[in-house]
């Protein structure tokens, strides 16, 4: 018998009800899309954060590091800053009792708000030592395109500044009473290249950095470094 019932078993779903159970899918799977996006997003975010870090924590270990390696060579500074570049002579991280890559020309500056390393190749005889230290000094007023396989980018800096620990005091380089900058011309014979003035190294150097906002980290940022002769830290 085909009662009302057994007709209703039967009856196949209404043009109505697949339009809205279509609508109900696409709804859902529109918010999945959208989480999943969402993930993505916070992934990629997490990770450019911590590669941001990462970076910066690298270039504050790269500082450390160039001081650490100073070398006084009594042919130029070991150290200088000239209010935009700092420049400093390093030993090669290669080298051992046996065995000397040569000298090595490092600079920092800000480029384009960038702080910036550079660095020239071993470095083995006078002339190659003081032509790579104004190299280092031109690169920090005016980087060439040849300049960028020896310089990394490091962090986002908006600006920064270094200090010099003499004399129980933080102070200006720049205000310092001999500059390494400066040119001793003093016993130099007529058209021979003037030799860079010696300053007398400082206890500690003092960075300030004021990191670029939008970064995993931003605002201002200091780092000390004491030079490993003395005693102990000063700050």
């Amino acid at each position: 018998m085909n009662t009302p019932a057994h007709r209703l078993r039967h009856r196949g779903f209404t043009l109505v009800e697949l339009l809205v159970a279509i609508s109900i899918m696409a709804l859902l799977a529109l918010m999945g899309w959208r989480a999943l996006d969402g993930m993505a997003r916070t992934e990629h975010l997490t990770r450019e954060r911590g590669d941001q870090l990462l970076a910066l924590q690298a270039g504050l270990g790269q500082w450390a590091a160039d001081l650490d390696a100073l070398t006084e060579t009594g042919e130029v500074p070991a150290l200088d800053f000239d209010g935009r570049t700092l420049r400093i002579t390093r030993r090669d991280a290669l080298e051992t009792s046996t065995y000397s890559p040569g000298l090595r020309v490092v600079a920092w500056a800000l480029h384009n708000g960038q702080w910036t390393r550079w660095q020239t190749d071993g470095l083995q005889t006078r002339q190659s030592l003081t032509q790579a230290w104004a190299e280092a000094q031109r690169w920090g007023q005016q980087p060439l395109a040849n300049d960028a396989p020896r310089q990394v980018a490091v962090s986002l800096v908006d600006r920064w500044q270094v200090f010099f620990y003499r004399d129980n005091a933080w102070t200006n380089p720049l205000s310092a009473s001999t500059s390494a900058s400066s040119i001793a011309t003093t016993g130099v014979t007529p058209g021979a290249p003037a030799t860079p003035a010696i300053a007398t190294l400082p206890d500690g150097v003092r960075l300030m950095l004021t990191l670029s906002a939008g970064q995993a980290l931003s605002g201002e940022l200091v780092r000390d470094w004491a030079r490993p002769v003395l005693g102990g830290g000063k700050s």
